[in-house]
């Protein structure tokens, strides 16, 4: 390749690097004829000459809506593993490719693709070439997207080539990218002067410039450049291509054209079919010589028995410049051909068609229901789509534009959705369309700005559904409506608003929905209620979503305990089920965890779910759990990982409409200072949290940072206007009587008391917080402490301090161990410093794995568990084993137990005073 020197390193590196066991992925994206699938090619003949098998795959404009075409073709080489897999693996992928089974979930097929996967490159290396990723269908991509992000400890290179970047909103990039630029001057001119030698310099000056390095173009234009008409200096690039490509048919024959515009029609139909619909256009019989014609004129190249057209350009061009009738009457006959796939048949019948035809569009609708029934929603939708351009009716196109928008959501295809949302005729939607429509809008493209007027809208829209008599469609839509009153701290006229319209409804009370939509809207006026009523259910553990329900009603209450408990065990259902995005949204759990004091749990499920949301672009979740990680990361004293949390957070472009995340992030700055020793600096980052007209402030939320509040203020002096912040904490904390406001109230009235009734005050603190929440008890003993130590009473100190090491120590808090041992030695006890457990060397998923293993399970239960190769879990246990002293699995359990056990604190004994 001419020009393509550093982009061939950079690839040979990944090739090396995967050939030694560190997979990785890479997306190559660029203009039209930039030089993509050239690169491939050259990547693919190296890797093949470097001991690689290769694995091919392309996107196809006409197959982007056949679930898993693009993944079949890719994993054909390979399929004879597929009888060594397990069951499930077996099963998943049957489902998949077998178009008379129930689709299974998109997760399962990428489990067992990677696994497939993942013993194919045990055996020799494995590069994975997708071309043409934005033509590739939705369900092959998410499978290769999730295979990408798994190939770390597997010698498996994924590489992807696409005209477009595609960027997830959470970060700059989730896998590396290359930008194909355009060629320098001196490359263009050497690839040009290579493939067409001895052109006049007129010419050759014209072609370089308006090639503009592009080096298809540099190949193609020479050949047309002779003819070229006037307007065609005119044209954009592409546009130029293919007139260049058009032009090249000219001089075809008859038969040849018709054959072209055939397989650029239907791209994938097997030859002699293509031969049999050229033949049935026109009149005649038509050869392979028809095809040869199309090799000899460069148009085609054969790829064993299938001919492929040697650019998507050159399919475009013969395709969008043929005559209308023309194309037509391909569609048609093509039609005609297709008896053995009806899928297909009727989609060309349905592009043959022009102006309304309702039976063609009820056959539509009717094949959309049994796809749908099957799982199989990626079929689905495009005929959904057909089908409404077939409507004359303009209220029933827009009710199958709404239903295919909803099946689009639902397969997490946003720009589709988005698409065919902005088809939808506004002013002909009855209000359950209105409704169904605003459930959709929200999953596809959550709007932060002006949250209390899209609150109020979307209240209205669910009275409307509800009155039109679809309760569920109402439900959904209100019981979004509620959950924006929590991320985006509603206002109190949105959240009296949605609070009256479910009293309208007069629902069961103990309903879950119900009670999640109370706790988010109301929670000051129906909070004591809520928590009663959840202390009376006996919810199914196995139903994930009335569990998910009750468990994120009881967290944005800080009924953090019981969010646990419920998140936990929808978790563990969405897990068994392989429903990822839902599992992150479970994972979000972790939050309430870092109160309790469980920072490994929760640094595990951030992590774990923080990956999770990327996956699925659960994106408001992913801000929820890299705020957790954040906090979790402060706690522990990685002050760097903290900040570039809250860098990552603020960048975000969801941010600043989430009150929720901004009194999170608003929190781990405080104490980043506050550890810091930097104290007035962190009670005005805390105050902050407590002023409405903040953008870090948030309703509910901030009372979880007072005890932050009230250490900061003690330290800076500034108790009494901590106070007065806190003036309005009693009457609420009697209104809405869940943990975190009895822990805030205990907690600030002991700091913040005065001396002659501190004492009765730690008491009653410790008394009525939680024993669940650790660290406010072990801040509390270390608060005593201090207070003892100032009173000149350093004995009596020593035991709250004791119990403060202890408990930080065991939950990791290091920065507060630290200081409860800087106080202990003020009090005259040496308290060596604590050493480090080799534990904690371990990452959050490598800590799950050896947690696993140590109960029993088998690698690739482990990595069903975790929806990672079972091989990964036994790279990991590799290098678990020598950090953990231990040299086999069978010793697992004793390491960790050992872990858990171990002292505190080295070197502690009494000084006299």
């Amino acid at each position: 390749m001419i020009g393509r020197d550093e982009e061939l390193h950079t690839l040979r590196g990944l090739m090396a690097d995967a050939a030694a066991g560190h997979g990785s992925a890479l997306l190559v994206h660029g203009n039209a004829g930039v030089g993509k699938t050239a690169l491939l090619r050259t990547v693919a003949a190296d890797a093949a000459e470097s001991g690689f098998r290769v694995l091919y795959t392309s996107g196809v404009e006409t197959e982007q809506w056949l679930p898993f075409a693009a993944l079949q073709l890719l994993l054909q080489p390979v399929t004879r593993g597929v009888k060594n897999l397990p069951a499930p693996h077996r099963l998943a992928l049957s489902g998949a490719f077998d178009t008379t089974e129930i689709e299974p979930h998109i997760f399962r097929v990428g489990l067992a693709v990677l696994e497939l996967l993942a013993d194919a490159a045990d055996r020799q290396p494995l590069l994975l070439l997708v071309d043409d990723l934005q033509w590739i269908d939705s369900s092959s991509r998410d499978v290769l997207r999730f295979v990408a992000r798994r190939t770390g400890d597997l010698s498996i290179l994924v590489i992807g080539a696409s005209r477009i970047r595609f960027r997830d909103s959470y970060r700059p990039s989730t896998h590396p990218d290359l930008c194909l630029e355009p060629l320098g001057r001196t490359a263009a001119a050497d690839l040009l002067d290579a493939g067409a030698p001895g052109l006049p310099p007129p010419v050759r000056a014209l072609v370089l410039e308006r090639a503009a390095g592009n080096p298809l173009a540099l190949v193609e234009l020479p050949k047309a450049v002779q003819s070229r008409s006037a307007h065609m200096d005119d044209l954009p690039l592409t546009e130029r291509l293919e007139a260049a490509f058009a032009a090249r048919t000219d001089s075809a024959s008859r038969e040849c054209r018709t054959f072209l515009l055939a397989l650029a029609a239907e791209p994938t139909a097997p030859l002699n079919r293509l031969l049999e619909v050229a033949g049935r256009l026109s009149g005649t019989t038509v050869s392979v010589d028809a095809l040869q014609e199309a090799v000899d004129a460069g148009l085609v190249t054969l790829v064993g028995r299938t001919p492929e057209f040697g650019h998507p350009l050159m399919r475009s061009a013969i395709y969008t410049r043929a005559a209308v009738a023309d194309r037509l009457a391909t569609h048609r006959a093509l039609a005609a051909a297709m008896d053995d796939t009806p899928d297909r048949q009727l989609a060309h019948q349905a592009m043959a068609t022009i102006g309304p035809d309702e039976e063609l569009a009820a056959r539509l609708e009717r094949f959309a229901d049994a796809s749908q029934a099957r799982g199989k929603v990626t079929a689905a939708v495009p005929a959904l789509r057909q089908a409404a351009e077939l409507v004359d009716d303009a209220r029933r196109r827009t009710g199958i534009l709404v239903r295919a928008a909803e099946l689009a959501s639902e397969i997490n295809d946003r720009i589709h959705t988005q698409m065919l949302l902005d088809r939808a005729d506004m002013d002909v939607l009855g209000p359950l369309e209105r409704a169904r429509l605003m459930v959709v809008s929200d999953k596809a493209a959550f709007e932060p700005d002006e949250p209390n007027r899209r609150i109020h809208d979307m209240v209205t829209a669910a009275a409307g559904a509800f009155d039109a008599g679809d309760a569920d469609v109402a439900e959904n839509l209100l019981w979004r409506a509620a959950a924006r009153c929590f991320f985006q701290d509603g206002d109190a006229q949105v959240r009296a608003q949605a609070a009256a319209e479910l009293d309208r409804w007069n629902p069961d009370p103990n309903a879950p929905h119900v009670l999640t939509v109370r706790a988010y809207t109301e929670p000051y006026r129906d909070g004591a209620d809520v928590l009663a009523r959840l202390d009376g259910l006996r919810p199914d553990r196995a139903d994930g979503r009335i569990l998910h329900f009750l468990g994120s009603g009881a967290m944005v209450i800080g009924d953090t305990a019981r969010a646990t408990r419920y998140l936990a065990l929808a978790a563990a259902a969405w897990r068994s089920q392989g429903r990822l995005g839902l599992l992150a949204r479970s994972l979000a759990g972790a939050w309430p965890r870092v109160y309790l004091g469980q920072l490994d749990r929760a640094r595990e499920e951030s992590a774990e779910g923080l990956v999770l949301a990327e996956e699925t672009g659960e994106r408001i979740v992913w801000l929820g759990l890299k705020a957790t990680a954040g906090l979790v990361a402060t706690l522990r004293g990685e002050t760097e990982a903290a900040a570039r949390a809250v860098r990552e957070l603020r960048s975000h472009g969801l941010f600043p409409g989430m009150p929720f995340v901004t009194v999170m992030v608003q929190q781990i700055e405080g104490l980043l200072a506050l550890l810091d020793g930097r104290t007035t600096e962190a009670f005005d980052l805390f105050a902050r949290a407590f002023d409405p007209a903040d953008p870090h402030y948030h309703s509910v939320s901030r009372w979880l940072i007072a005890p932050d509040l009230a250490d900061a203020a003690v330290a800076a002096g500034t108790v009494d206007q901590a106070r007065e912040l806190l003036a309005e904490l009693p009457e609420l904390a009697l209104r809405l009587p869940s943990e975190m406001m009895v822990v805030a109230q205990a907690y600030t009235d002991a700091v913040l008391a005065t001396d002659d009734t501190a004492e009765e005050r730690y008491a009653a603190a410790l008394t009525a917080i939680p024993a669940g929440w650790t660290l406010s008890h072990a801040r509390l003993h270390l608060h005593h402490g201090r207070r003892l130590r100032r009173q000149r009473r350093n004995v009596d100190a020593r035991n709250p301090l004791r119990a403060a090491r202890d408990a930080f120590d065991r939950a990791g808090a290091q920065p507060w161990a630290e200081m409860a041992r800087e106080q202990l030695r003020a009090a005259g006890e040496s308290s060596g410093r604590r050493q480090a457990n080799t534990g904690e060397q371990l990452s959050a998923q490598e800590r799950q794995i050896a947690e696993l293993a140590a109960q029993g399970l088998s690698n690739r239960e482990i990595g069903q568990r975790l929806f990672i190769s079972h091989r990964t879990v036994g790279a990991h246990l590799y290098r678990i084993y020598p950090r953990l002293g231990i040299s086999s699995r069978g010793k697992l359990a004793a390491a960790l137990a050992a872990l858990h056990e171990e002292g505190p604190a080295v070197n502690s004994s009494a000084a006299p005073e």
